[in-house]
Protein backbone atom coordinates (compact mmCIF):
# COMPACT_ATOMS: atom_id res chain seq x y z
CA UNK A 1 0.00 0.00 0.00
CA UNK A 2 1.40 3.37 -1.01
CA UNK A 3 2.11 5.47 2.07
CA UNK A 4 2.18 9.29 2.16
CA UNK A 5 4.50 9.41 5.18
CA UNK A 6 7.69 9.87 3.22
CA UNK A 7 6.14 12.75 1.24
CA UNK A 8 4.81 14.70 4.24
CA UNK A 9 6.50 18.04 4.81
CA UNK A 10 7.03 18.56 8.57
CA UNK A 11 5.47 21.71 9.90
CA UNK A 12 3.47 22.38 6.73
CA UNK A 13 0.58 19.92 6.65
CA UNK A 14 -1.55 21.77 9.19
CA UNK A 15 -1.11 25.23 7.68
CA UNK A 16 -3.18 24.30 4.69
CA UNK A 17 -6.10 23.09 6.80
CA UNK A 18 -7.83 25.69 8.95
CA UNK A 19 -9.42 24.09 12.02
CA UNK A 20 -13.20 23.89 12.49
CA UNK A 21 -14.91 26.95 13.94
CA UNK A 22 -17.76 27.36 16.46
CA UNK A 23 -20.05 28.13 13.53
CA UNK A 24 -20.06 24.38 12.88
CA UNK A 25 -22.71 22.76 15.11
CA UNK A 26 -20.54 19.86 16.38
CA UNK A 27 -17.85 22.38 17.41
CA UNK A 28 -20.15 24.99 18.93
CA UNK A 29 -18.90 24.34 22.48
CA UNK A 30 -15.25 23.62 21.71
CA UNK A 31 -13.00 26.54 20.74
CA UNK A 32 -9.84 25.79 18.74
CA UNK A 33 -8.61 29.35 18.29
CA UNK A 34 -5.60 28.75 20.58
CA UNK A 35 -4.52 25.59 18.73
CA UNK A 36 -0.95 26.37 17.55
CA UNK A 37 -1.38 24.42 14.31
CA UNK A 38 1.59 25.88 12.38
CA UNK A 39 4.04 24.82 15.11
CA UNK A 40 3.42 21.07 14.87
CA UNK A 41 5.71 18.69 13.01
CA UNK A 42 5.86 14.96 12.43
CA UNK A 43 8.32 12.91 14.50
CA UNK A 44 11.22 11.60 12.43
CA UNK A 45 11.98 7.85 12.29
CA UNK A 46 13.57 6.77 15.56
CA UNK A 47 12.57 9.98 17.37
CA UNK A 48 11.48 7.93 20.41
CA UNK A 49 15.13 7.10 21.18
CA UNK A 50 15.71 10.66 22.46
CA UNK A 51 12.37 11.04 24.27
CA UNK A 52 11.00 9.89 27.66
CA UNK A 53 10.45 6.13 27.71
CA UNK A 54 7.05 4.55 28.21
CA UNK A 55 6.30 3.81 31.90
CA UNK A 56 6.24 0.14 32.84
CA UNK A 57 2.76 0.41 34.36
CA UNK A 58 1.28 1.22 30.93
CA UNK A 59 2.56 -2.10 29.64
CA UNK A 60 1.00 -4.22 32.38
CA UNK A 61 -2.13 -6.29 31.65
CA UNK A 62 -5.37 -4.49 32.48
CA UNK A 63 -7.57 -7.47 31.63
CA UNK A 64 -6.52 -10.86 32.94
CA UNK A 65 -3.02 -11.91 33.90
CA UNK A 66 -1.31 -11.92 30.51
CA UNK A 67 -1.53 -10.59 26.96
CA UNK A 68 -2.23 -12.57 23.84
CA UNK A 69 -0.28 -9.87 22.06
CA UNK A 70 1.01 -6.35 22.64
CA UNK A 71 1.93 -3.45 20.35
CA UNK A 72 3.70 -0.27 21.47
CA UNK A 73 3.34 2.67 19.09
CA UNK A 74 6.12 5.25 19.55
CA UNK A 75 7.12 8.52 17.87
CA UNK A 76 8.92 7.31 14.76
CA UNK A 77 8.73 3.61 15.57
CA UNK A 78 6.91 0.68 17.14
CA UNK A 79 7.40 -2.62 18.96
CA UNK A 80 5.13 -5.67 18.87
CA UNK A 81 4.59 -9.20 20.08
CA UNK A 82 1.93 -11.83 19.26
CA UNK A 83 1.41 -15.32 20.65
CA UNK A 84 2.48 -17.86 18.01
CA UNK A 85 -0.63 -19.97 18.62
CA UNK A 86 -2.83 -17.01 17.60
CA UNK A 87 -0.77 -16.34 14.50
CA UNK A 88 -1.24 -19.99 13.45
CA UNK A 89 -5.01 -19.50 13.72
CA UNK A 90 -4.79 -16.64 11.24
CA UNK A 91 -5.03 -13.79 13.74
CA UNK A 92 -3.34 -10.63 12.47
CA UNK A 93 -2.31 -8.15 15.15
CA UNK A 94 0.42 -5.86 13.91
CA UNK A 95 1.47 -2.28 13.33
CA UNK A 96 0.88 -0.56 9.99
CA UNK A 97 4.52 -0.66 8.91
CA UNK A 98 4.58 -4.43 9.21
CA UNK A 99 1.09 -4.76 7.75
CA UNK A 100 2.21 -2.86 4.65
CA UNK A 101 4.94 -5.47 4.12
CA UNK A 102 3.23 -8.71 5.17
CA UNK A 103 -0.54 -8.09 4.90
CA UNK A 104 -0.82 -5.36 2.28
CA UNK A 105 -3.87 -6.87 0.53
CA UNK A 106 -5.77 -7.21 3.83
CA UNK A 107 -4.88 -3.71 4.96
CA UNK A 108 -5.84 -2.21 1.61
CA UNK A 109 -9.17 -4.04 1.73
CA UNK A 110 -10.11 -2.88 5.23
CA UNK A 111 -8.64 0.57 5.75
CA UNK A 112 -10.82 3.59 5.15
CA UNK A 113 -14.04 1.62 4.76
CA UNK A 114 -15.82 2.78 7.93
CA UNK A 115 -14.31 6.19 8.72
CA UNK A 116 -13.82 8.34 5.63
CA UNK A 117 -11.43 11.29 5.18
CA UNK A 118 -14.43 13.50 4.42
CA UNK A 119 -15.86 12.84 7.91
CA UNK A 120 -13.89 15.84 9.20
CA UNK A 121 -10.69 17.81 8.84
CA UNK A 122 -8.91 15.87 11.56
CA UNK A 123 -10.14 12.61 10.03
CA UNK A 124 -8.63 13.73 6.74
CA UNK A 125 -5.32 14.55 8.41
CA UNK A 126 -5.18 11.22 10.22
CA UNK A 127 -6.14 9.35 7.04
CA UNK A 128 -3.28 10.93 5.13
CA UNK A 129 -0.59 11.15 7.77
CA UNK A 130 -1.08 8.28 10.22
CA UNK A 131 2.46 7.25 11.11
CA UNK A 132 1.29 4.78 13.71
CA UNK A 133 -1.49 2.28 13.31
CA UNK A 134 -2.78 -1.13 14.36
CA UNK A 135 -4.38 -3.77 12.17
CA UNK A 136 -6.37 -6.36 14.14
CA UNK A 137 -8.04 -9.12 12.14
CA UNK A 138 -9.78 -12.10 13.76
CA UNK A 139 -10.76 -14.86 11.31
CA UNK A 140 -14.17 -16.50 11.23
CA UNK A 141 -15.15 -18.46 14.39
CA UNK A 142 -11.78 -17.87 16.08
CA UNK A 143 -12.02 -17.16 19.82
CA UNK A 144 -9.06 -15.28 21.32
CA UNK A 145 -8.78 -16.30 24.97
CA UNK A 146 -6.19 -13.73 26.12
CA UNK A 147 -6.72 -9.98 25.64
CA UNK A 148 -4.77 -8.03 23.04
CA UNK A 149 -3.20 -4.75 24.11
CA UNK A 150 -1.77 -1.71 22.36
CA UNK A 151 -0.33 1.53 23.72
CA UNK A 152 0.20 4.76 21.79
CA UNK A 153 2.94 6.63 23.65
CA UNK A 154 3.32 10.25 22.52
CA UNK A 155 6.05 12.21 24.32
CA UNK A 156 7.70 15.27 22.82
CA UNK A 157 6.86 18.95 22.39
CA UNK A 158 5.48 20.39 19.13
CA UNK A 159 4.86 16.93 17.72
CA UNK A 160 1.71 15.96 15.86
CA UNK A 161 0.92 12.31 16.47
CA UNK A 162 -1.43 10.56 14.03
CA UNK A 163 -2.86 7.11 14.65
CA UNK A 164 -5.24 4.72 12.90
CA UNK A 165 -6.77 1.54 14.35
CA UNK A 166 -8.49 -0.98 12.11
CA UNK A 167 -10.36 -3.75 13.98
CA UNK A 168 -12.14 -6.44 11.96
CA UNK A 169 -13.82 -9.34 13.77
CA UNK A 170 -15.18 -11.94 11.36
CA UNK A 171 -18.46 -13.83 11.81
CA UNK A 172 -18.64 -15.91 14.98
CA UNK A 173 -15.26 -14.70 16.28
CA UNK A 174 -14.54 -13.25 19.73
CA UNK A 175 -11.79 -11.03 21.18
CA UNK A 176 -11.01 -8.48 23.90
CA UNK A 177 -8.84 -5.54 22.82
CA UNK A 178 -7.44 -2.78 25.08
CA UNK A 179 -5.92 0.38 23.60
CA UNK A 180 -4.44 3.27 25.56
CA UNK A 181 -3.12 6.64 24.34
CA UNK A 182 -0.87 8.44 26.80
CA UNK A 183 1.98 10.91 27.22
CA UNK A 184 3.80 12.68 30.07
CA UNK A 185 2.93 16.24 31.12
CA UNK A 186 5.34 18.57 29.33
CA UNK A 187 5.81 22.30 28.83
CA UNK A 188 4.63 23.40 25.41
CA UNK A 189 2.12 21.81 23.06
CA UNK A 190 1.47 18.53 21.28
CA UNK A 191 -1.37 17.19 19.18
CA UNK A 192 -2.95 13.85 18.37
CA UNK A 193 -5.48 13.06 15.67
CA UNK A 194 -6.72 9.51 15.39
CA UNK A 195 -9.13 7.22 13.58
CA UNK A 196 -10.73 4.03 14.91
CA UNK A 197 -12.57 1.72 12.50
CA UNK A 198 -14.38 -1.32 13.93
CA UNK A 199 -16.38 -4.07 12.28
CA UNK A 200 -18.10 -6.80 14.31
CA UNK A 201 -19.36 -9.61 12.12
CA UNK A 202 -22.47 -11.78 12.32
CA UNK A 203 -22.68 -13.44 15.71
CA UNK A 204 -19.26 -12.05 16.66
CA UNK A 205 -18.28 -10.52 19.99
CA UNK A 206 -15.84 -7.67 20.69
CA UNK A 207 -14.92 -6.06 23.98
CA UNK A 208 -13.03 -2.85 23.23
CA UNK A 209 -11.51 -0.82 26.07
CA UNK A 210 -10.18 2.60 25.11
CA UNK A 211 -8.26 4.74 27.61
CA UNK A 212 -7.00 8.30 27.16
CA UNK A 213 -4.39 9.76 29.51
CA UNK A 214 -2.65 12.35 27.35
CA UNK A 215 -0.54 14.99 29.07
CA UNK A 216 -2.12 18.31 29.93
CA UNK A 217 -0.35 20.01 27.02
CA UNK A 218 -1.94 17.78 24.37
CA UNK A 219 -4.76 18.62 21.96
CA UNK A 220 -6.59 15.38 21.17
CA UNK A 221 -9.00 14.68 18.30
CA UNK A 222 -10.54 11.40 17.15
CA UNK A 223 -13.12 10.04 14.74
CA UNK A 224 -14.33 6.56 15.69
CA UNK A 225 -17.05 4.36 14.23
CA UNK A 226 -18.13 0.79 14.89
CA UNK A 227 -20.41 -1.29 12.68
CA UNK A 228 -22.11 -4.29 14.24
CA UNK A 229 -23.69 -6.88 11.96
CA UNK A 230 -26.54 -9.34 12.56
CA UNK A 231 -26.57 -10.79 16.10
CA UNK A 232 -23.15 -9.29 16.78
CA UNK A 233 -22.26 -7.72 20.11
CA UNK A 234 -19.94 -4.82 20.97
CA UNK A 235 -19.05 -3.77 24.52
CA UNK A 236 -17.23 -0.43 24.10
CA UNK A 237 -15.64 1.13 27.20
CA UNK A 238 -14.17 4.65 27.24
CA UNK A 239 -12.00 6.25 29.91
CA UNK A 240 -10.69 9.83 29.66
CA UNK A 241 -8.67 11.68 32.28
CA UNK A 242 -5.97 13.47 30.25
CA UNK A 243 -5.29 16.09 27.56
CA UNK A 244 -5.67 19.85 27.48
CA UNK A 245 -8.58 19.53 25.06
CA UNK A 246 -10.32 16.50 23.58
CA UNK A 247 -12.91 16.33 20.82
CA UNK A 248 -14.10 12.79 20.22
CA UNK A 249 -16.67 11.55 17.71
CA UNK A 250 -17.87 8.01 18.51
CA UNK A 251 -20.51 6.41 16.29
CA UNK A 252 -22.19 3.05 16.85
CA UNK A 253 -23.88 1.72 13.72
CA UNK A 254 -26.12 -1.31 14.27
CA UNK A 255 -26.46 -2.54 10.70
CA UNK A 256 -27.78 -6.09 11.14
CA UNK A 257 -30.93 -7.45 12.73
CA UNK A 258 -30.37 -8.39 16.37
CA UNK A 259 -27.14 -6.37 16.68
CA UNK A 260 -26.30 -5.06 20.15
CA UNK A 261 -23.96 -2.34 21.36
CA UNK A 262 -23.11 -0.97 24.79
CA UNK A 263 -21.09 2.22 25.32
CA UNK A 264 -19.77 2.99 28.82
CA UNK A 265 -17.85 6.22 29.43
CA UNK A 266 -15.81 7.50 32.40
CA UNK A 267 -14.20 10.95 32.52
CA UNK A 268 -12.76 13.18 35.23
CA UNK A 269 -11.48 16.68 34.52
CA UNK A 270 -9.69 19.29 36.61
CA UNK A 271 -7.73 22.51 36.13
CA UNK A 272 -8.69 23.98 32.75
CA UNK A 273 -9.21 20.69 30.91
CA UNK A 274 -11.90 20.54 28.23
CA UNK A 275 -13.39 17.20 27.12
CA UNK A 276 -16.03 17.04 24.40
CA UNK A 277 -17.61 13.67 23.53
CA UNK A 278 -20.01 13.46 20.59
CA UNK A 279 -21.80 10.09 20.41
CA UNK A 280 -24.21 8.56 17.89
CA UNK A 281 -26.28 5.39 18.32
CA UNK A 282 -27.58 4.56 14.86
CA UNK A 283 -30.22 1.81 14.64
CA UNK A 284 -30.23 0.86 10.99
CA UNK A 285 -31.94 -2.56 11.22
CA UNK A 286 -34.85 -4.08 13.19
CA UNK A 287 -34.51 -5.68 16.63
CA UNK A 288 -31.33 -3.80 17.53
CA UNK A 289 -30.32 -2.70 21.03
CA UNK A 290 -28.03 0.09 22.21
CA UNK A 291 -27.20 1.13 25.77
CA UNK A 292 -25.06 4.19 26.56
CA UNK A 293 -24.02 5.49 29.97
CA UNK A 294 -21.40 8.24 30.34
CA UNK A 295 -20.52 9.57 33.81
CA UNK A 296 -18.10 12.36 34.61
CA UNK A 297 -16.82 14.51 37.46
CA UNK A 298 -15.35 18.00 37.15
CA UNK A 299 -13.04 20.12 39.30
CA UNK A 300 -11.38 23.51 39.03
CA UNK A 301 -12.32 25.51 35.93
CA UNK A 302 -12.65 22.46 33.72
CA UNK A 303 -15.48 21.79 31.30
CA UNK A 304 -17.10 18.73 29.80
CA UNK A 305 -19.43 18.49 26.83
CA UNK A 306 -21.48 15.45 25.91
CA UNK A 307 -23.68 15.52 22.83
CA UNK A 308 -25.60 12.32 22.17
CA UNK A 309 -28.06 11.18 19.54
CA UNK A 310 -30.13 8.03 19.11
CA UNK A 311 -31.18 7.65 15.48
CA UNK A 312 -33.73 5.05 14.37
CA UNK A 313 -33.96 4.54 10.62
CA UNK A 314 -37.24 3.91 8.79
CA UNK A 315 -38.10 0.23 9.09
CA UNK A 316 -35.86 -0.35 12.13
CA UNK A 317 -38.78 -1.64 14.19
CA UNK A 318 -38.45 -3.17 17.66
CA UNK A 319 -35.48 -0.94 18.37
CA UNK A 320 -34.45 -0.57 22.03
CA UNK A 321 -32.21 2.46 22.57
CA UNK A 322 -31.07 4.05 25.81
CA UNK A 323 -28.65 6.86 26.61
CA UNK A 324 -27.79 8.68 29.82
CA UNK A 325 -25.17 11.21 30.85
CA UNK A 326 -24.59 12.01 34.53
CA UNK A 327 -22.23 14.76 35.74
CA UNK A 328 -20.91 15.65 39.17
CA UNK A 329 -19.62 19.25 39.44
CA UNK A 330 -17.22 19.54 42.38
CA UNK A 331 -16.25 23.24 42.04
CA UNK A 332 -18.31 26.35 41.32
CA UNK A 333 -16.27 27.31 38.26
CA UNK A 334 -16.48 23.90 36.60
CA UNK A 335 -19.12 23.39 33.92
CA UNK A 336 -20.83 20.41 32.31
CA UNK A 337 -22.96 20.62 29.16
CA UNK A 338 -25.16 17.60 28.50
CA UNK A 339 -27.24 17.44 25.32
CA UNK A 340 -29.16 14.22 24.59
CA UNK A 341 -31.19 13.77 21.44
CA UNK A 342 -33.59 11.43 19.64
CA UNK A 343 -34.44 11.12 15.95
CA UNK A 344 -36.96 8.32 15.45
CA UNK A 345 -38.32 7.41 12.02
CA UNK A 346 -40.00 4.12 13.00
CA UNK A 347 -43.21 3.65 15.02
CA UNK A 348 -42.60 0.48 17.09
CA UNK A 349 -39.60 1.32 19.25
CA UNK A 350 -38.54 1.98 22.83
CA UNK A 351 -36.04 4.82 23.14
CA UNK A 352 -35.25 6.78 26.30
CA UNK A 353 -32.63 9.31 27.29
CA UNK A 354 -31.62 11.40 30.27
CA UNK A 355 -29.02 13.87 31.45
CA UNK A 356 -28.17 15.34 34.86
CA UNK A 357 -25.70 17.88 36.20
CA UNK A 358 -25.43 18.15 39.97
CA UNK A 359 -23.18 19.02 42.85
CA UNK A 360 -21.82 16.87 45.67
CA UNK A 361 -24.73 15.97 47.92
CA UNK A 362 -24.31 17.19 51.49
CA UNK A 363 -26.51 14.58 53.17
CA UNK A 364 -24.23 11.55 52.52
CA UNK A 365 -21.20 13.72 53.36
CA UNK A 366 -22.77 14.67 56.69
CA UNK A 367 -23.61 11.03 57.39
CA UNK A 368 -20.05 9.86 56.70
CA UNK A 369 -18.48 12.68 58.75
CA UNK A 370 -20.84 11.92 61.62
CA UNK A 371 -19.29 8.44 61.63
CA UNK A 372 -15.82 9.91 62.13
CA UNK A 373 -14.67 9.92 58.50
CA UNK A 374 -12.62 13.05 57.57
CA UNK A 375 -13.94 15.48 54.96
CA UNK A 376 -11.57 14.47 52.12
CA UNK A 377 -12.10 10.76 52.63
CA UNK A 378 -15.86 11.30 52.80
CA UNK A 379 -15.79 13.23 49.52
CA UNK A 380 -13.80 10.45 47.88
CA UNK A 381 -16.30 7.84 49.04
CA UNK A 382 -19.22 9.85 47.66
CA UNK A 383 -17.46 10.37 44.31
CA UNK A 384 -16.60 6.67 44.09
CA UNK A 385 -20.25 5.90 44.80
CA UNK A 386 -21.27 8.23 41.98
CA UNK A 387 -19.06 6.30 39.54
CA UNK A 388 -20.09 2.87 40.82
CA UNK A 389 -22.70 2.26 38.04
CA UNK A 390 -19.92 2.67 35.47
CA UNK A 391 -17.56 0.42 37.43
CA UNK A 392 -20.24 -2.27 37.52
CA UNK A 393 -20.36 -2.23 33.70
CA UNK A 394 -16.61 -2.90 33.42
CA UNK A 395 -15.80 -6.61 33.74
CA UNK A 396 -12.04 -6.00 34.09
CA UNK A 397 -10.52 -5.46 37.52
CA UNK A 398 -7.39 -3.78 36.13
CA UNK A 399 -9.44 -1.16 34.27
CA UNK A 400 -11.56 -0.47 37.35
CA UNK A 401 -8.40 -0.04 39.43
CA UNK A 402 -6.99 2.42 36.87
CA UNK A 403 -10.18 4.51 37.06
CA UNK A 404 -10.23 4.40 40.85
CA UNK A 405 -6.60 5.51 40.95
CA UNK A 406 -7.47 8.43 38.65
CA UNK A 407 -10.26 9.45 41.02
CA UNK A 408 -7.85 9.49 43.95
CA UNK A 409 -5.25 11.52 42.04
CA UNK A 410 -7.77 14.10 40.84
CA UNK A 411 -9.35 14.53 44.28
CA UNK A 412 -5.98 14.89 46.01
CA UNK A 413 -5.01 17.93 43.91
Amino acid sequence: MDSPLSRAAPGLFLRAESPPTPRSKPWRRTDLRLLPAPDFKLPKPGAFEDLPVIPDELLQPLTGEQHGGQITLLPGGSKMDLDEALAKKGVVFTDFRTAEKNHSDLLKKLIGQIVKPEDGKFAALASALAQNGVLLYIPKNVEVDYPLHSVLWGPGVDFAHFSHLVVYVEDGASVTYVHEAASPDETGHAMHAGIVEIYVGKGANLRFVELQSWGRHAWNFSHERARVDRDGNLDWIFGAVGSRLTKNFSDLDLIGEGAQGRMSGFYFTDGTQHLDHDTQQNHLAPHTTSDLLFKGALKGKSRSVWQGMIYVAPGAQKTDGYQANRNLVLDDQARADSIPGLEILADDVRCTHGATVGKLEQEPLFYLKSRGIPQKEAEQLVVEGFFDPIMQRIPFEGVRERFQQAIQVKLSK
